[in-house]
C-alpha cells in the first residue's frame, strides 16, 4: 500500500514507504547489534556486498604486491570478488588451509598475515561443511598485522545471534532469504570509519547531495552506496523477518538446531555406506555427505520423490569440498521449522536407497 518511491516526496505515500524503509533499517541494526542505521547498507544480498567491499574498499587499499587471504571453506561468492580485484590491481590471494576435520588451521592462517596483506575475507559458518569459525580470534590475529576484515555472515544469521561490535569485523555481510526474508535484498554492516572513507560504488539518483556537469556531490554513508530505486518491498519483508526469529530468539533457535544436528549425525551414522564429510568441532545448519555407489545427484532427486529437499552438487563452494576429495556431496540443511520426524524421515530414505547398493549396475 505505501507504493512510493523513498527519501524523494512529501506525499503521504513518500513517506509511510520511507518510514517503511528505515524502520527495516533499524531492524537489522538491531539485529546485529550494530552502533547505528547509519552502518547499515542495503544491497541484493551477500553477493553484492562483498562485490560492493572489492570494489569500493578494495581498489582504493589494495595495490600490487598486496595480499588479500580468505580460507580454504569460502563460497564462491568470498572468493571471486577478491580474484577479480587481485587480478586487476596486481595483487596476491592467499588461502588459509584446514584440517582433516574441516577446522580452520589458526597457526597457518596466522602465518599468512604480514605487513602487505589488506583485508582478510571468511565465513561464519561454512555452507558446504557447517563449520563455525572463530570469527573473534581470527578477526583478532588479522587486527594486529594491520589488515580489514570482511566476515561472510550469511550462513550464521538464521542459526545464532550475531554481534558485529563484539566480533569486531571491519565489514559483516548476509543475505535476507538466509534468514527467512524476500530473495534479492541483504545488508552490508561496516564500520563507519571505513564506510566514510569509501568511494561510491554505483552513480545514480539517491546516492547523490548535488550534480553539476562539472562535478557531484554525493550523500553520507549508508545513502552513498545505496544508488537507485532500492529493493524497498524487500527490506520492508527482510525487516518483518527479523521480527519473528528475534521474537522466538536466536539463542532459542542455536540451542534447538544444536540437538537437532546432533540428532541427524547419530542418524546419518547408521546408514551402511554412507560418509559424513567433515567433522568440525562445531557446527552449524548444514551436513554433508556421500553414498556409496550413487551419484549425489540421483540421490536428491531419489529424496525429493519422498517430499525431503536437500541439495546435491558443490554447492558454489568447490576448494573445500576438493580438500575432502570430493567434486559433490549430498547436502540436508537444518533449521528452526525442521523437527525430529524430519530426520526421521531423512535417515529412513537413506536406509532404503543404500539397501539397493550392488543392485544398481554403476
Amino acid at each position: 500500500r505505501e507504493n512510493s518511491n523513498v527519501h524523494r516526496a512529501a506525499h503521504a505515500l513518500a513517506a509511510r514507504s520511507t518510514d517503511a524503509f528505515e524502520a527495516a533499517r533499524e531492524k537489522v541494526r538491531r539485529f546485529l547489534n550494530a552502533p547505528s542505521d547509519e552502518t547499515i547498507v542495503w544491497v541484493r544480498g551477500t553477493t553484492e556486498a562483498i562485490n560492493l567491499v572489492a570494489c569500493s574498499w578494495g581498489r582504493r587499499n589494495v595495490g600490487e604486491g598486496d595480499e588479500v587471504v580468505v580460507t580454504n571453506l569460502e563460497h564462491h561468492s568470498n572468493i571471486v570478488p577478491w580474484q577479480m580485484l587481485c587480478s586487476e590491481v596486481g595483487a596476491k590471494l592467499r588461502a588459509a588451509p584446514v584440517d582433516d576435520r574441516g577446522d580452520v588451521l589458526l597457526d597457518e592462517y596466522e602465518k599468512l598475515l604480514n605487513p602487505r596483506t589488506r583485508i582478510v575475507a571468511f565465513t561464519h559458518v561454512s555452507n558446504a561443511l557447517g563449520t563455525v569459525t572463530p570469527v573473534r580470534d581470527m578477526v583478532e590475529m588479522a587486527h594486529r598485522h594491520g589488515a580489514r576484515v570482511l566476515v561472510d555472515g550469511a550462513q550464521a544469521v538464521s542459526h545464532m545471534p550475531v554481534d558485529v561490535q563484539a566480533l569486531d569485523a571491519d565489514f559483516y555481510v548476509f543475505s535476507g532469504h538466509k534468514v527467512f526474508g524476500p530473495t534479492g535484498v541483504g545488508a552490508l554492516y561496516g564500520k563507519m570509519t571505513e564506510l566514510e572513507a569509501m568511494p561510491p560504488w554505483q552513480g545514480g539518483g539517491s546516492m547523490i547531495r548535488d550534480v553539476t556537469f562539472e562535478r557531484s556531490i554525493f550523500q553520507d554513508p549508508p545513502e552513498k552506496f545505496e544508488a537507485g530505486t532500492g529493493t524497498i518491498a524487500d527490506a520492508v519483508g527482510l525487516g518483518a523477518a527479523i521480527d519473528y526469529v528475534e521474537q522466538i530468539g536466536m539463542a532459542n533457535i542455536a540451542a534447538y538446531e544444536h540437538g537437532l544436528l546432533n540428532y541427524a549425525l547419530e542418524g546419518l551414522r547408521t546408514v551402511p555406506g554412507l560418509t559424513l564429510v567433515g567433522s568440525p568441532r562445531e557446527r552449524a545448519g548444514a551436513i554433508s555427505f556421500v553414498l556409496d555407489e550413487w551419484r549425489v545427484e540421483d540421490v536428491g532427486v531419489a529424496l525429493s520423490r519422498e517430499g525431503i529437499a536437500v541439495r546435491a552438487g558443490h554447492h558454489c563452494a568447490q576448494p573445500i569440498l576438493r580438500r575432502f576429495g570430493h567434486e559433490t556431496t549430498v547436502r540436508p540443511s537444518f533449521a528452526l521449522y525442521n523437527t525430529p520426524e524430519d530426520v526421521d524421515a531423512l535417515i529412513a530414505a537413506l536406509h532404503r536407497l543404500s539397501a539397493e547398493r550392488g543392485k544398481r549396475g554403476l
